[in-house]
C-alpha cells in the first residue's frame, strides 16, 4: 500500500497521546472512588462494576480515529485491472530438439497443449499471432481475434531442424509493429491523413512476445540478443519460457541422413537474457505441469495491468462503523452516547 499524502500519517502521533490522556482520567476516577468512605453503602449504590466493557467504546473510537487519519493520507493499493487490448504473438520453437521426451509425450506436444490454454483464457480483445522457428522462422498467423485460426495452427507443428530464434523475434517484431507503421511513409498528404488514426491506434496498442524454446540459437544471421534490444528499443517485452531438462535427449538426423542422438539441454542464460533487456520475465519449464503453471501466470501478467487505486473511501467507511459500533454500545450498555 502506498499514500498520495504520506505526511498525514503523521496524526497517528495522536492516538499515544489520546491514549495516555484517557488512562490519566480513568485514574483519576480510580482515586476519587477511594476517597469514597462507606464501601457498604457504595456496593450497595453500585450493582456491578462495567468491567472491560467500559473500555470498549473508548477503544472503538481510537480505531475511527486511527482510520479517519489513513484515510487523510488517502491510501493507494495496485490492484489488476484487464486489458482492453493488446497484441500477443506466441514465438515457438519447433528444432528437431523439440522432440525430446524428458517433458512427457514430447517437448513439442506439451508445448502445443499449454499453448492452446493461454490463447483460449487470453481476452477475447486481444490480436494473437504464431510464428515458429526451426532452421528460418515462419508466420503461421498474423495477429487475429479468431482463436480458432491460431489453434488450428498450432496443431500443424512439426519439429526438425535447427534453431533461428534471432530471427523469428525480428520477424515477429516485424509482423506486430511493421516498418511502415514506426516510420513516415512518403506518401502525400491525404494519405498520412487517412491512416493516421490507425498508426495512432496502433502504437496505443501494447504487444507483447511469449518465446517458448529448448535449445541454443544455431541459424539465422540474426544475434537474438541484439534481436532483443530492438525489442526494447520499439517498447515490446519478452517474456521467455526454458524448457526442457539438462538431461533432455533427442534423435536428430545430421545432413548426411544420419540420425543421432543428442543431448539438449536448453539455452537458460541467453533466454533469461532476453527476458531483462526487455523488461520482461523469464521463466524454466522443467515439467509439462511446470510449463502449464507457466502459462497461467502469463495469463494474469499479459491479460491484466497494474493500477493504484485510491482506497480513501474504505478507510472511510471502516471508521464511520466504528463509530457506529462505540455509540451503539454506550448506548446499550450505559444509557448515554459519549
Amino acid at each position: 500500500m502506498s499514500f498520495d499524502w504520506p505526511i498525514g500519517l503523521l496524526g497517528l502521533l495522536a492516538i499515544p497521546l489520546a491514549i495516555a490522556a484517557y488512562a490519566a482520567v480513568q485514574q483519576r476516577r480510580t482515586r476519587y472512588a477511594v476517597k469514597f468512605t462507606n464501601l457498604d453503602l457504595l456496593a450497595n449504590v453500585v450493582e456491578e462494576t462495567p468491567g472491560w466493557r467500559r473500555h470498549l467504546p473508548a477503544a472503538l473510537y481510537l480505531l475511527a480515529l486511527g482510520a479517519l487519519i489513513v484515510a487523510l493520507a488517502r491510501p493507494q493499493t495496485t490492484q489488476q485491472v484487464p486489458r482492453e487490448e493488446a497484441t500477443v504473438l506466441l514465438v515457438t520453437d519447433v528444432s528437431g530438439s523439440m522432440n525430446a521426451t524428458d517433458i512427457e509425450p514430447t517437448r513439442l506436444a506439451a508445448a502445443q497443449e499449454s499453448a492452446r490454454t493461454l490463447v483460449e483464457e487470453l481476452p477475447e480483445d486481444f490480436q494473437i499471432g504464431l510464428i515458429s522457428f526451426s532452421s528460418a522462422s515462419r508466420v503461421l498467423v498474423a495477429p487475429t481475434p479468431e482463436r480458432e485460426q491460431v489453434l488450428a495452427a498450432l496443431e500443424t507443428l512439426e519439429s526438425r531442424g535447427g534453431t533461428a530464434m534471432g530471427e523469428a523475434i525480428l520477424d515477429a517484431l516485424n509482423v506486430a509493429r511493421p516498418p511502415e507503421a514506426r516510420n513516415d511513409g512518403d506518401g502525400g498528404a491525404g494519405d498520412e491523413d487517412d491512416s493516421s488514426d490507425d498508426d495512432r491506434d496502433a502504437e496505443d496498442s501494447p504487444v507483447i512476445l511469449v518465446l517458448i524454446s529448448d535449445g541454443f540459437n544455431t541459424d539465422g544471421t540474426a544475434d537474438p540478443i541484439e534481436a532483443a534490444e530492438s525489442a526494447r528499443e520499439m517498447d515490446v517485452p519478452i517474456f521467455t519460457i526454458a524448457l526442457g531438462t539438462e538431461n533432455g535427449i533427442a534423435e536428430v538426423t545430421d545432413n548426411l541422413g544420419n540420425i543421432r542422438r543428442v543431448r539438449v539441454p536448453p539455452d537458460k542464460e541467453t533466454l533469461e537474457e532476453i527476458a531483462n533487456v526487455t523488461e520482461a520475465r523469464y521463466f524454466e519449464a522443467p515439467s509439462a505441469e511446470e510449463l502449464d503453471a507457466v502459462y497461467e501466470d502469463l495469463v494474469s501478467k499479459i491479460g491484466y495491468d497494474e493500477e493504484d487505486r485510491e482506497v480513501t473511501a474504505w478507510f472511510a467507511g471502516i471508521a464511520a462503523a466504528f463509530v457506529v459500533a462505540a455509540g451503539g454500545l454506550s448506548l446499550l450498555w450505559f444509557n448515554r452516547f459519549p
